[in-house]
């Protein structure tokens, strides 16, 4: 008998609110905030201005030093920041920066060059400086961990958004088009029986797609297999009125991709663009991957302004917000979807990175 628990899929392991401070691009970061912290203190401190170029070396030196450090540890101590809760972590964190800035002002402080010690810190003894710096750095460190912890907040929230569009978007299958894809079937069933097994197993495979689960990624094969498929119903409805062009061979079929992403627009690329003309329309599916960059671009043609018809517009803005918003929780605002127009066409493309690894 088969466990009735196989197919429940483990909740997914805690995310922390603290970046990946191993990553080149977030020490970068790090390195930058702090180099301009150093800049704005010398440049409050009282001194002349004559001294403040011989202020900024040693400063300079001395905020890159703890950038680093701090950096270094953040990034030692992430496994166990994954591990904790969200207020363990922040404790444990800041810390770190407190013994990292303990460390590094004690060093600065017995340096053996006078001239540059006193460039950075006042002439007070140790235990003054010492905690004149971890003063500043227990404010500055806290500011840092609270907006982070913001940041998280702000992050689960659209990612909750984006699995509630997707939830919805699961429940909105065009009627219409399942009582016209209903009716090609049965047509087909009394024409050509092998076509219509195929639209069915079409059918089947896209109720499938939407009955998937928003946490489990998809991949950019799967996803352009499920368009196919969507358009091979179209066809058998559409006949000569739809035709497509497929140039995707450029593109790396595992790049991750959230699911159900690109047949909404692809539905309505059919629904907007060929649908709604008498004339036949082109749709063109084409991607490149250049520089780890995947670009993804669904063009179709549009009807005549002044064919008549109705048009459509609302369902379109509500997919491109919900690709948008999907797209921008799950590669965390380093993906873009940008529309546009093109000698009369319309297109829309997804860009975003790959390989990708979530922060």
């Amino acid at each position: 008998m088969q466990n009735p628990f196989d197919d429940v899929e483990p909740p997914p392991p805690h995310r922390g609110f603290s970046p990946d401070f191993c990553r080149l691009d977030m020490t970068v970061g790090v390195v930058l905030a702090t180099q301009l912290l150093g800049i704005s203190l010398v440049l409050a401190s009282h001194c002349r201005v004559a001294e403040v170029w011989g202020r900024l070396g040693p400063m300079s030196l001395f905020m890159l030093i703890f950038s680093l450090l701090a950096c270094g540890a953040l990034c030692g101590l992430r496994p166990v920041l994954r591990r904790v809760g969200d207020r363990t972590a922040a404790l444990l964190a800041w810390l770190m920066l407190m013994a990292v800035a303990a460390l590094v002002t004690w060093g600065a402080y017995a340096f053996p060059q006078e001239t540059l010690r006193i460039h950075v810190f006042p002439d007070e003894g140790l235990v003054a400086t010492l905690g004149r710096g971890l003063g500043i750095s227990a404010i500055l460190g806290g500011m840092l961990l609270r907006y982070l912890y913001l940041h998280h907040m702000w992050r689960l929230q659209v990612e909750a958004e984006a699995e509630a569009r997707f939830q919805k978007l699961q429940a909105r299958i065009r009627p219409h088009f399942l009582f016209n894809s209903m009716n090609t079937i049965a047509n087909l069933t009394q024409t050509n029986p092998r076509v219509a097994e195929e639209v069915v197993q079409d059918l089947a495979d896209l109720f499938r797609a939407t009955l998937a689960n928003a946490n489990s990624a998809s991949t950019l094969a799967k996803e352009l297999e499920l368009s196919y498929r969507y358009l091979n119903i179209e066809k058998q409805r559409l006949g000569d009125r739809l035709q497509v062009v497929w140039d995707v061979e450029d593109l790396p079929g595992d790049a991750m991709l959230p699911p159900l992403i690109l047949q909404p627009l692809v539905e309505n690329a059919v629904y907007h663009g060929i649908a709604a003309s008498r004339r036949p329309g082109l749709i063109r599916i084409s991607g490149r991957y250049r520089r780890a960059q995947v670009n993804v671009s669904i063009r179709n043609s549009l009807p005549d302004e002044d064919e008549p018809g109705e048009r459509h517009t609302g369902g379109n803005h509500i997919a491109l917000d919900n690709v948008k918003q999907r797209m921008d929780a799950m590669f965390e605002g380093e993906a873009r979807v940008i529309v546009s127009r093109i000698e009369g066409d319309y297109q829309v493309r997804l860009v975003f990175p790959y390989p990708w690894q979530r922060k």
